[in-house]
């Protein structure tokens, strides 16, 4: 088994919504300079909400089940919950019960963190846990899309992006901020705020 002392020792730890200290390119980039080739093209393929199963280590495989499973029970919850009846959920339901949209989906992150934590346990200097770090990575950007300020930052590089073809129409419909308040119509109570 392949150890990677000196590349697991210098990443810098993560905490759970917090920005991270190292992007996941630059995990990358500094992986690729320690791994062979077949190893880096299985570490681009991992996500931390995989689509299809992709074989890898089995710390791997055992998270690939475990979120497979989790979205599995979390569709027939919603299922039940829609038409009207119980079921028995695998994972607490707190986590989807109670809250906002955006309450639940940082709960449902901070499961997952923790199955990945759960996950690291005997896995020190390996591939797998290079792994669940990328996953860590995976779900900390994740949370990054949930900040309002860097959602803006994104939204605006986005609007100003410049796209060959739909620049005439981007110019024609005008430019700015979106106009929220569209269709809005104020009422006094609204004007005393």
């Amino acid at each position: 088994m392949d150890k990677y002392y000196y590349l697991v020792a210098q990443l810098p730890v993560l905490h759970f919504d917090r920005e991270p200290a190292l992007s996941m390119q630059d995990f990358l980039e500094e992986t690729e300079k320690w791994l062979p080739p077949r190893k880096m093209r299985f570490l681009k393929a991992v996500s931390a909400f995989p689509e299809k199963n992709i074989p890898g280590p089995r710390t791997w495989r055992r998270y690939q089940a475990k979120e497979q499973a989790f979205r599995a029970d979390l569709a027939r919850w919603r299922r039940a919950r829609k038409q009207g009846n119980d079921y028995k959920t695998t994972f607490p339901q707190s986590l989807v019960r109670e809250g906002n949209p955006l309450e639940i989906e940082k709960k449902c992150l901070y499961w997952r963190w923790n199955l990945i934590e759960a996950l690291e346990e005997g896995h020190d200097f390996d591939l797998d846990i290079l792994v669940l770090y990328l996953l860590k990575l995976h779900i900390l950007r994740k949370l990054v899309v949930f900040d309002r300020e860097k959602g803006m930052e994104r939204f605006r590089a986005l609007r100003d992006r410049r796209v060959p073809g739909i620049d005439e129409e981007d110019e024609s419909m005008g430019g700015g901020e979106p106009d929220l308040s569209a269709g809005y119509e104020q009422t006094e109570s609204d004007q005393d705020k």
